[in-house]
């Protein structure tokens, strides 16, 4: 082995960090090295990647392990007492070349085995921007970082810092070096998106950037922006949802439950009628519009209603395509300190809001059909709608093309065209 293994867990942006550590540690010459990317969300994810430190220590008995990400910033104690791993780095060093030169330099004796600093000193983005991260039809772009919220059962915070975006200049240069090089759809990504701009200079909203990038990039055919908090919406977002066909119609929704006594012990900023609202006037500016969502079962307190409203919450808002938590005790957050909820009833709570979101699917995927889409190819037989629908084709396509289909039909969670 000579060239780094990297091993990412967790979410979107993760995967994207891990695709710019690969630039620097092949930049400073990083050689026979497994690096981990872990989570935090939740104390299964830190468990996943602690086993998964085991395993490729087994695999590489050699290397040198390197562990980072989100769960070695909020615990780096726990990685350090593990006899497999010899460094641990966080979520800002991870993104500095000079860390990178440091462990391809001298890694016995001379690097610390812990570097990880405070990571809410943190005020800048860091310089990791980078070209063409994704498919061959489909690039990500990171515009923000961190979090200033603090629900009671997010650990977040503590592992990426406080808020702060990469300014609209750098993200349409970036953005047209993508379209240069091919790439056919953008989407926007951060932690928590729709806080972008709050740190620049005259305070910016996300819908200024939507708007910025489609006035500026006139050649990108299709741009998405990834999970949002809906109460930050602000009105020139509503505006390129209401007039700008190259916007898709599809936003998924950081919602967490759909009772008001539990939001407001999540320390959430919106009730449940502000959901509602904000999905029935998205889909009356864009009646195309889809809606994916995150929602917590099992949250402290809650009680058999309260569950009831989370579940009614999924039709409510015509929810289409669900992430359901089972929820997950963080050592640290206040939640974690509330009255539990039986372990046995969280699964079964879990197991009825995806089955709700499973019918959800179904009558999407039916209303479908007959109708035309312009679907782009992530493979030469799969691709995916505006609305982010899976389409099959029998006939191979063009990778990375977009493509005018006819929807045929529909099978195992998938639409099928022609």
């Amino acid at each position: 082995m000579s060239t780094p293994i990297f091993s990412n867990h967790g979410c979107r942006l993760n995967a994207y960090e891990t695709e710019a550590m690969k630039e620097l540690a092949e930049q400073a010459g990083l050689k026979d090295a497994v690096i981990v990317n872990t989570c935090a969300v939740t104390a299964e994810a830190v468990r996943k990647a602690r086993q998964d430190i085991r395993k490729l220590r087994k695999a590489n008995p050699n290397a040198r392990l390197i562990v980072t990400g989100c769960a070695a910033q909020t615990e780096p104690d726990t990685f350090t007492k593990m006899a497999e791993v010899d460094v641990v780095i966080g979520n800002t060093e991870k993104m500095v070349g000079a860390t990178w030169q440091g462990l391809a330099a001298d890694f016995i004796g001379e690097t610390e085995a812990l570097q990880v600093d405070d990571i809410m000193s943190v005020t800048e983005t860091a310089g990791h921007l980078i070209d063409g991260f994704g498919t061959r039809s489909r690039a990500y772009v990171q515009v923000q970082n961190g979090c200033d919220h603090r629900c009671t059962f997010c650990i977040i915070p503590y592992g990426r810092g406080n808020s702060r975006s990469v300014p609209a200049g750098v993200v349409v240069d970036q953005i047209k070096r993508l379209v240069d090089k091919g790439f056919n759809e953008v989407v926007l990504t951060g932690v928590d998106l729709t806080s972008w701009g709050a740190d620049l200079p005259a305070t910016p909203r996300l819908g200024d950037l939507v708007m910025r990038i489609l006035r500026l990039v006139p050649d990108l055919p299709r741009l998405r922006i990834s999970s949002i908090d809906s109460i930050e919406v602000d009105e020139n977002l509503m505006q390129a949802i209401a007039t700008e066909p190259r916007l898709m119609p599809h936003l998924h929704l950081s919602l967490q439950h759909g009772d008001d006594m539990i939001l407001k012990r999540m320390k959430r900023r919106h009730l449940r009628d502000d959901a509602i609202n904000f999905a029935q006037e998205a889909r009356k500016l864009r009646p195309d519009m889809t809606f994916g969502a995150d929602i917590i079962a099992g949250f402290p307190t809650e009680t058999d209603a309260m569950f009831e409203n989370s579940l009614k919450l999924v039709t409510e808002c015509d929810l289409t395509w669900l992430h359901v938590f089972p929820y997950s005790a963080r050592e640290g957050t206040p939640a974690a300190r509330m009255p539990a909820v039986n372990g046995t009833l969280i699964k079964e709570r879990a197991a009825q809001l995806r089955a709700a979101g499973d019918a959800q699917v179904s009558r999407h995927l039916a209303a479908q059909q007959g109708r035309a889409h312009q679907v782009l190819m992530e493979s030469p037989t799969m691709g995916r709608t505006e609305q982010f629908t899976e389409t099959h084709f029998a006939t191979p396509q063009t990778e990375g093309t977009i493509i005018a289909a006819t929807i045929t039909g529909q099978t195992e969670g998938y639409l099928l065209a022609v």
